[in-house]
């Protein structure tokens, strides 16, 4: 399906507005990065609650103000913080084929939600819910990053001719982990290795029987 000018235009347009404030001197970046390593440090420390705007500031030693100027909340510095996080733990994987790929990317993904970065997680999504400026650095800067990756790894085997073209990265991404999530937020199975090859292997070969098909 072919993109008009007006067309990318718009959608250029929304990725412009929805792109947040960033420091272009290099003062300005380096104080952002400090912020962005304290919190860090501090989301690996003691999750979200430890994570208050004076303790990055303390920990970063840049200014309250300078960090209100580039994140509207704590929960928003939180939230690109641990994107960092999470695309550092997480590197892709590069197996040789399409299953073996998405299937080791689930695995990575249920071991890293099963530490205590799961329950980091599971934190900021609840804050988001109440903090629509927090929730946009969230998609921003974590949730879009990680769809990209995966986008990597379908477009990989969508050269390679292993997976069914018609169906978009978006709808495979969802089916692959969106369970991993609700496992983690409901708690009512674990987040262990056996459980993930499963899950993968039901999201990738299908739940109909061959007759049901």
């Amino acid at each position: 399906m072919s993109v008009t000018p007006q067309q990318a235009a718009t959608a250029a347009g929304r990725d412009a507005e929805a792109r947040p404030p960033r420091p272009t001197r290099p003062r300005g970046m380096r104080a952002c990065q400090a912020v962005l390593d304290a919190t860090r440090e501090l989301l690996g420390e003691g999750g979200l609650p430890a994570a208050t705007i004076d303790a990055i500031s303390a920990r970063s030693c840049v200014s309250k103000a300078t960090i209100y100027k580039y994140w509207p909340s704590r929960t928003a510095v939180a939230a690109e913080s641990f994107g960092m996080e999470m695309a550092d733990a997480i590197p892709l994987p590069d197996t040789g084929s399409a299953v073996g790929d998405l299937t080791e990317q689930v695995r990575r993904v249920s071991v890293f939600y099963h530490s205590h970065w799961g329950r980091v997680f599971a934190q900021l999504l609840a804050a988001c819910v109440a903090d629509p400026g927090a929730a946009r650095f969230f998609r921003h800067f974590f949730l879009a990053d990680r769809r990209k990756a995966i986008a990597e790894l379908w477009q990989r085997a969508v050269e390679r001719g292993e997976v069914d073209p018609a169906v978009d990265v978006e709808t495979a991404t969802d089916l692959l982990f969106g369970p991993l999530i609700f496992r983690l937020l409901a708690g009512h199975a674990p987040l262990d290795e056996t459980r993930a090859n499963a899950l993968a292997k039901a999201a990738l070969t299908g739940l109909l029987s061959r007759d049901g098909r």
